[in-house]
């Protein structure tokens, strides 16, 4: 019996020297004997003491909360040390502690609190309750943050995005938290929302294309075509960040969640009245708002906008860049060309409020007005002259000079020379007018052959012998009679018998007005008149000789 009890009294003592003393490298419970020296006297029980540093009791930033009686876990790391005491740390317990339950809370996908409490490089050092975890720079906040100062050392939650217990590495977000809070109140307040409500809404943010506006926890994007009817180069011309405006809701997703809203929408559309109030080819003041390539864009009133077409800009300045008619801001006339109210469109047209130059020219300048200007170009058909109103007038090549070819002529002149010439044609349609230079002192061989036809009996004048036949003169215009066309006999067919300055009758057998030139025979006056004496005075079936006849016809001419 003795010897059972003595087993069983064994059995017991190494029982409780296997529960007093605990293994090294294991979090023990002890118990706050003393505080002196700004360290905290700890019993761990099988008689072991050891010491603690006051500040492992406090989270980062905050003041100690420990009291002598009060029950801590501490991590035991050795038994004894040089000293005969257990060498025990509150701070590898605490993030022992902190591990085991953030490796929960990472399982179970829920959210850990803890206090941003060092800066980093790329972020931020977080407690998480005795575990420092990594918070990166772009997990802080659903945007950058430039001054995380008021973050720091406040308590919240965190989502833990990564942890690895081996390397002693986590890493968290507080932008998740934010995200997801964010997501809700957005559902919240969209769920409120119905398309073609008027909400008041803060502008937050304003972009090239458009401005944020809070709604209270929802943002919104107020396009800017839909900030105003008229045309907005850039939402900060009507826009402010802070400032408090009038929206309605134009379009809900509600898979993304995206609002999009109007501002001109809550007023009237100016579109409505377009009709009436410009009618087609009524006359109306703008302003230049816009100039591209293809025309400039004219503002008639808030709102409505027209489009002034290169092609309707100048009656003159052609294939000329708008830029270089009108200018940003300029205020000019313009005349309603067409409306197409379906597609928001009106035509307006420049040249329109101003006279046709060529309608002008020709009301101004009939056909032989005599004019002056400068030879503004020179091509391979004629010569291009400046002329009033701002357009110009061709000179064609064969109307340069009555003498010489058009290729020599236009050799005489250059640009810049001041010209002067005769209109000859304007065509108001085709915007085209003709001059001739040649005909500035007249047409001399209209003038001087005017009554002369084919067939007609002139007086000439001999200017030249020549072997193939003789040159004469009718009112100033040379003409050239061949030896054959000297005479019908044959034998008086000689240059020689001619003199200059003899006077002699001869017969018109072509007026060729292009060449300038009358052709003449005498041979032909001769064989005219032997015809007119035969049917006057017999025929040659009557037995009378020629010489007769001619004898008669001579006769009666000399008693007349």
């Amino acid at each position: 019996m003795a010897n059972a009890s003595m087993e069983e009294f064994e059995a017991l003592l190494n029982e409780s020297f296997e529960m007093d003393t605990p293994d090294e490298g294991s979090v023990v419970k002890g118990k706050v004997i003393a505080i002196e020296a700004g360290q905290a006297i700890i019993d761990v029980g099988y008689k072991m003491e050891g010491r603690v540093e006051l500040k492992e009791f406090a989270n980062p930033g905050e003041v100690p909360e420990i009291e002598v009686g009060d029950e801590v876990e501490v991590y035991l790391r050795a038994a004894e040390n040089s000293r005969g005491e257990a060498v025990i740390s509150r701070e590898m317990a605490r993030r022992e502690e902190a591990w085991d339950r953030l490796e929960k809370a990472y399982a179970d996908d829920q959210r850990v609190e803890g206090a941003i409490f060092g800066r980093v490089k790329g972020g931020f050092t977080v407690d998480l309750g005795g575990a420092v975890a990594f918070l990166p720079g772009s997990q802080v906040d659903v945007r950058p943050v430039r001054d995380a100062g008021p973050l720091m050392g406040l308590k919240q939650p965190f989502q833990i995005l990564k942890m690895d217990r081996r390397r002693g590495n986590i890493v968290v977000s507080r932008r998740a938290i934010l995200e997801e809070s964010r997501a809700e109140q957005r559902a919240e307040v969209i769920g409120k929302l119905n398309e073609g409500d008027t909400v008041d809404g803060v502008v937050k943010n304003i972009t090239e294309y458009g401005a944020f506006v809070d709604l209270g926890g929802v943002d919104g994007l107020l396009h800017v075509t839909d900030m105003a009817w008229r045309r907005v180069n850039h939402p900060s011309e009507i826009l402010s960040i802070g400032e408090t405006i009038k929206v309605q809701v134009i379009k809900i997703n509600k898979e993304t969640h995206r609002i999009s809203l109007g501002m001109k929408q809550l007023e009237d559309d100016p579109w409505d009245l377009v009709g009436a109030k410009y009618p087609l080819g009524s006359v109306h003041t703008g302003r230049v708002t816009n100039i591209t390539d293809y025309g400039a864009f004219v503002e008639l009133e808030p709102g409505v906008e027209g489009l002034v077409h290169v092609s309707e800009m100048s009656w003159t300045k052609k294939n000329v860049h708008p830029g270089k008619i009108v200018s940003t801001s300029q205020e000019v006339e313009v005349m309603v060309l067409e409306i197409d109210p379906a597609k928001r469109r009106v035509s307006l047209g420049l040249k329109q409020t101003m006279r046709n130059p060529w309608e002008v020219f020709a009301e101004t300048h009939p056909e032989g007005t005599q004019v002056e200007g400068e030879v503004k170009n020179i091509t391979e058909f004629g010569l291009f002259i400046g002329l009033e109103g701002d357009i110009d007038g061709m000179v064609h090549l064969s109307d340069l000079s009555w003498d010489q070819r058009g290729e020599e002529a236009i050799q005489e002149y250059k640009k810049g020379d001041v010209v002067q010439a005769v209109v000859t044609e304007t065509d108001v349609e085709k915007e085209r007018i003709s001059l001739s230079i040649k005909a500035l002192g007249g047409d001399k061989f209209a003038e001087a052959v005017g009554g002369v036809k084919r067939g007609s009996i002139i007086t000439v004048e001999v200017t030249a012998i020549e072997d193939g036949g003789i040159e004469v003169e009718y009112e100033g215009m040379k003409s050239f009679i061949r030896r054959s066309d000297l005479s019908r006999d044959r034998a008086e067919q000689r240059p020689e018998r001619f003199q200059v300055g003899d006077k002699i009758d001869v017969r018109v057998t072509n007026v060729d007005s292009k060449t300038r030139r009358l052709g003449l025979s005498i041979k032909a006056r001769e064989i005219a008149e032997e015809k007119e004496a035969v049917q006057q005075y017999g025929s040659s079936a009557s037995g009378a000789s020629l010489g007769d006849i001619l004898g008669a016809a001579l006769k009666g001419d000399d008693e007349k």
